[in-house]
């Protein structure tokens, strides 16, 4: 009977982070330029792959499905983001909270389980090399690109359908600035806690999993460096693997501090700001991670800027 007389919320308000008018404008123009330099330098990164023949191997492959990952979640909260710090205030109906939700979830796991694809690819170049062709030969690709995107699927399903069952009657404040699962679930009514166990299920096969892929692949490619006689071979085999690992490092570094801060519940501030680094900076960090000091990268940005001026000049 309390449950029925309580009013079923319909939409959702974020606390957003700044109250102050002017620090919303001043964060609205910063968000704006990330948004439009990340959506750009990922684009870029695919148009290079696709246009350039040399590319056209596993590791840019792979690299080109981190990049349409990362366009299609930023462009799934930065948006929003822009439009409530442009009007100073911050509503969600349910059917987008769940959407934003969705697409934040499946984009979370198929970048774990990308990175885990990408060290396991550089294991096998560095380790293997004879055997490289073959083993990671073009439906091999295929195989493990899909089967991450899937995995995404079917774990971002089960999160969010999990947590949109619950009946939301309560408050319908969330002190955040898009809808992450743990922060929204927190205000369902009843009993959670199944839910939950399959979100640290969920959370269990698509972190630790892939991190543990990592740390092996790596272990076993520092060894086979280690072997190595020839220091212009430990460089290259260095330089293969230098991007990746950055970019593993700041992923990483961020979800464990937002899951340690979101799981003692101290500090909801600073899980804001530390999910600040890994939905708005990092992803346009990436492309340049990975772009910064690659020859192979600059070879074809100087091709097809040099293919641009012939036809100019033709």
């Amino acid at each position: 009977m309390e449950l029925e007389n309580q009013t079923s919320v319909e939409e959702f308000i974020f606390a957003g982070l700044s109250s102050h008018r002017r620090t919303q404008l001043l964060l609205f123009v910063v968000i704006l330029i990330i948004y439009i330099l990340t959506v750009v330098e990922n684009l870029l990164v695919i148009l290079l792959v696709q246009m350039d023949s040399r590319l056209h191997t596993p590791m840019y492959f792979f690299l080109m499905n981190l990049s349409g990952m990362e366009i299609l979640y930023v462009s799934s909260s930065l948006p929003q983001m822009l439009a409530n710090l442009l009007a100073g205030h911050g509503v969600i109906s349910i059917a987008r909270c769940a959407a934003q939700m969705y697409v934040g979830a499946l984009s979370g796991g198929v970048e774990c389980l990308l990175l885990a694809v990408m060290a396991y690819d550089r294991y096998l170049a560095v380790c293997h090399p004879l055997r490289y062709t073959v083993a990671m030969g073009r439906g091999r690709q295929l195989q493990l690109a899909f089967a991450s995107w899937a995995a995404g699927f079917v774990i971002a399903t089960m999160n969010v359908t999990g947590t949109f069952r619950h009946a939301f009657c309560g408050s319908n404040h969330i002190n955040h600035f898009f809808c992450e699962q743990p922060t929204v679930l927190k205000l369902a009514c009843g009993d959670t806690h199944i839910t939950e166990a399959i979100m640290f299920a969920n959370g269990f096969v698509v972190f630790v999993g892939p991190l543990s892929v990592i740390l092996i692949s790596y272990m076993l490619i520092l060894s086979s460096v280690l072997r190595m006689r020839s220091s212009a071979s430990q460089h290259k085999a260095f330089s293969t693997c230098g991007s990746h690992l950055a970019v593993v490092t700041i992923f990483y570094g961020t979800a464990m501090s937002v899951h340690m801060n979101s799981q003692s519940g101290e500090h909801p501030d600073q899980v804001k700001e530390i999910a600040v680094l890994y939905i708005v900076v990092t992803p346009m960090f990436n492309p340049l991670i990975y772009t910064l000091r690659n020859k192979e990268v600059h070879t074809a940005v100087a091709k097809v800027l040099q293919r641009r001026r012939f036809e100019r000049n033709g």
